[in-house]
């Protein structure tokens, strides 16, 4: 599963990238290594405000009918293949939207526990700036009222290359080619046809 990601590249490089304004430059979150489970406001695009990059939502879904905001540490990713099963997520799947990234993080298990592991980068040969697949939604806390945005980021079966660095899950994020991005935020299309491999042009190097 995916859990860390890198998101470096400056708020001008995103505009220009997806011909889109930024909602608030106050909160918008420049890490190389940022950690899913410290649910950070990755800079996300919304299906229905594509021309707004907003960062307003925080990564780990709360389905609106979640008890309290721990359960966002169960919803940092969607598996693709029981997307439409899974209560957090069948009632949602028009909700689309791409998180923005520069890299993303896995680890190689050297042995059967995982006790040794090899850290790895991966990125898109061809875009600096890429996209996953994701979903949201707006949770409403039912002891305080306060609501909150957030979204999970939606998994494959890995491909070649991340089928030998996350040899544990055999599992990679849905890393959207450039061209599939407007599809995957139109929800006419079936999420049925993003549930295979990224096929895409990556490279995999070993991180400290």
């Amino acid at each position: 599963m995916c859990y860390y990601t890198q998101q470096n590249a400056s708020i001008e490089d995103l505009k220009r990238r997806f011909n889109a304004e930024l909602d608030n430059e106050e909160t918008y979150l420049q890490s190389d290594f940022i950690n899913g489970f410290s649910h950070p406001n990755i800079p996300v695009i919304l299906n229905s405000s594509p021309h707004l990059i907003t960062t307003d939502y925080t990564w780990g879904l709360l389905p609106s009918w979640a008890k309290d905001i721990e359960f966002r540490k169960n919803t940092l990713n969607a598996r693709i293949e029981t997307i439409d099963e899974k209560a957090s997520f069948k009632n949602i799947t028009h909700n689309r939207c791409l998180i923005i990234a520069s890299a993303y993080y896995e680890w190689h298990w050297n042995d059967e526990k995982g006790k040794s592991k090899d850290k790895y980068q991966i990125n898109s040969q061809d875009d600096e700036i890429f996209t996953f697949a994701g979903l949201y939604s707006t949770w409403t806390d039912p002891v305080t009222d306060e609501i909150k945005n957030t979204y999970t980021m939606v998994t494959t079966k890995a491909n070649k290359i991340m089928d030998y660095v996350h040899n544990h899950k055999h599992r990679m994020p849905i890393m959207l080619k450039k061209q599939d991005e407007t599809a995957w935020l139109d929800q006419s299309v079936a999420i049925t046809e993003f549930a295979l491999p990224y096929e895409g042009n990556l490279i995999a190097l070993p991180s400290n």
